[in-house]
C-alpha cells in the first residue's frame, strides 16, 4: 500500500511527462530537419546560380579577349590574348564540371545542348590561334559577325535556360519545403493529440487511483476515529466506574468496619469504666490502643479513596484537606489557593481533585520538591488549575508516565485542554483549563491556605 501511491504518480505524471518530452524532442527533431532541407536547398541554389554566373562571365569577356586579340597590332599582343582566352576556357570547363555534378535529370539535355555548344565555341575560336596577321586582317571581320557572336548569344540563351531550369528546381524545393512543412504541422497535430490522449489517460489512470487511495484513506480513519472515540467512552467509563467504585469503598469502610471498630472501641471505654482488675485494665487498654489505631487507618484509606468532604462539602474543602495531608505527610510546603466556588458539575470536581492528587504525589515522589503551588480560578467560562513545583523536572517531550497519562485522559475526556512544562532543574508547571457551559454563581468564592513546613 505504501508503494502503490508511488507507482501510481511516476506512472501517471512520469508517463505523462516522457509523452511530452517526446512529442518536443520529435517536433524539435522534424523541425531542424526541415530547417536543415530548406537551408541545403537555399546553399545548392545559390552554388549552382554562382557556377552558372560564372560560366556566363567567362562566356562574355572571352568574346572581348578573342576580340582584342583579331584587332592586335602585333603577335605578341594577339598572344596574349589568346593566353587569356586559354585561362578562360580552363575555369570555363571547370565550372562546367561542377555544373555537371549537380544538375537534376530535368536538365541533363539542356545542359548538354549547353556544353556541345561551348566546346564548339571554343573550338571555333581555337582556330584564330594560329592565323597569321595577313590573315587576322583578312577574316577578323567576317569571323566576329559571322562566327563568334552568333555563337556567343546562342550559349547565352542556352544558358538562360539552364537558368530558368535552376529556378525551377528552386520553386520544386520550395515546393517539396512547403510539402515537409505541412506534414510536419501534421505530425505535430498527431503527436499533441497522441500527448494528450496518452496523458488524459495517464492522468486518469493516476486521478483513479489516488482517488480510491483517497477513500481507503478516508475509511481508515473514519474507522480509527471511531475506534478512538470508542476506547475514550470506554476510558471515560473505566473512570467512572473507578470513581464509582471508590465511593462504594469508601463509604464501605466508612460505614462498616469504620462502625465495627467504634463499637469495639465504645465496648472497651465501658469495660474499662467498671473498674477491671490490673491485669484485665492492661488487656482492655490495649484493645483500645489497636482499636483506634485500625480506625484511623480505616479513616485515612476511605479518605484517599475517595474522601466524603468532596461529596459532602465540594471541591475547595477537600483540596485544602489534600493540600494539609500532603505538606503533613510529606513535609513540603504546599500553597493552595481558590477563586471558584464549589458548584461545579460532578466530573470536573473529581478531575480537579484527582490531578492535583497524582500532581502533588508526583511531586512528593520523584520531584524532591521544597515548595508546590496549587491555584484554582474560574475564568471566561473556563476553570483553570495551575500546580508549580520547584523540584529537580524532567524532559517533558520524552518522559511521560502513567500517571501523567492518566490526567492528560481526564482532562481531555472534559474536553479541556492538558499542558505541562518541565525542565531538568527547573521544577515542572502544569496547567489545565476545563471548559463550562455555565457557572453557577457569581464565581467570587476566595479560599487562600498555606499549609506544611520547609525541610
Amino acid at each position: 500500500m505504501r508503494q502503490r501511491p508511488w507507482l501510481a504518480l511516476v506512472g501517471g505524471f512520469g508517463g505523462l511527462l516522457l509523452l511530452m518530452a517526446g512529442a518536443e524532442t520529435g517536433a524539435l527533431i522534424f523541425q531542424d530537419r526541415l530547417h536543415q532541407n530548406g537551408s541545403e536547398l537555399k546553399a545548392h541554389f545559390l552554388e549552382r546560380n554562382r557556377i552558372l554566373e560564372e560560366i556566363r562571365s567567362n562566356i562574355y569577356l572571352s568574346g572581348t579577349y578573342a576580340r582584342d586579340s583579331l584587332l592586335a597590332p602585333d603577335a605578341p599582343v594577339a598572344r596574349a590574348q589568346i593566353a587569356a582566352l586559354e585561362n578562360l576556357q580552363r575555369d570555363t570547363d571547370a565550372a562546367l564540371e561542377r555544373y555537371a555534378g549537380s544538375i537534376e535529370p530535368e536538365e541533363d539535355t539542356p545542359f548538354r545542348k549547353l556544353r556541345a555548344e561551348i566546346d564548339a565555341y571554343w573550338s571555333v575560336l581555337g582556330r584564330t590561334y594560329s592565323w597569321t596577321p595577313e590573315e587576322r586582317n583578312k577574316f577578323r571581320v567576317a569571323f566576329f559577325y559571322e562566327e563568334l557572336i552568333p555563337r556567343r548569344t546562342s550559349m547565352l540563351q542556352i544558358a538562360d535556360r539552364v537558368a530558368a531550369l535552376n529556378e525551377e528546381m528552386l520553386k520544386r524545393g520550395d515546393a517539396k519545403l512547403s510539402t515537409l512543412f505541412s506534414r510536419w504541422q501534421f505530425g505535430l497535430i498527431g503527436i499533441i493529440v497522441l500527448t494528450l490522449l496518452g496523458g488524459t489517460i495517464l492522468a486518469g489512470f493516476a486521478v483513479v487511483h489516488i482517488l480510491r487511495l483517497e477513500d481507503q484513506a478516508q475509511q481508515r480513519l473514519e474507522d480509527t476515529l471511531q475506534a478512538r472515540a470508542s476506547l475514550q467512552e470506554l476510558s471515560a467509563k473505566l473512570l467512572r466506574a473507578q470513581e464509582d467504585e471508590r465511593r462504594a469503598l469508601s463509604r464501605e469502610l466508612h460505614d462498616e468496619t469504620g462502625q465495627s471498630f467504634s463499637a469495639i472501641l465504645m465496648e472497651t471505654e465501658n469495660l474499662l469504666d467498671l473498674e477491671p482488675a490490673p491485669e484485665v485494665r492492661v488487656h482492655l487498654e490495649s484493645i483500645r490502643s489497636v482499636a483506634e489505631k485500625g480506625m484511623n487507618e480505616i479513616r485515612n484509606m476511605a479518605l484517599l479513596l475517595r474522601p466524603s468532604m468532596l461529596d459532602d462539602f465540594g471541591l475547595v474543602p477537600a483540596l485544602d484537606w489534600q493540600a494539609r495531608q500532603t505538606a503533613k505527610r510529606t513535609g513540603m510546603r504546599v500553597q493552595f489557593a481558590s477563586e471558584v466556588n464549589d458548584e461545579l458539575p460532578e466530573e470536573h470536581k473529581t478531575c480537579i481533585y484527582r490531578v492535583v492528587q497524582e500532581a502533588l504525589n508526583n511531586c512528593a515522589r520523584h520531584a524532591q520538591a521544597t515548595t508546590v503551588q496549587v491555584a484554582v480560578r474560574a475564568q471566561s467560562g473556563k476553570i483553570l488549575l495551575r500546580v508549580q513545583d520547584d523540584g529537580s523536572g524532567f524532559d517533558a517531550g520524552r518522559a511521560r508516565g502513567l500517571g501523567l497519562l492518566g490526567m492528560e485522559e481526564r482532562v481531555r475526556h472534559l474536553g479541556g485542554t492538558f499542558e505541562i512544562d518541565s525542565h531538568p532543574g527547573r521544577g515542572t508547571r502544569l496547567e489545565i483549563a476545563l471548559p463550562l457551559t455555565a457557572l453557577n454563581g457569581n464565581g467570587d468564592g476566595t479560599s487562600s491556605y498555606s499549609a506544611g513546613r520547609r525541610s
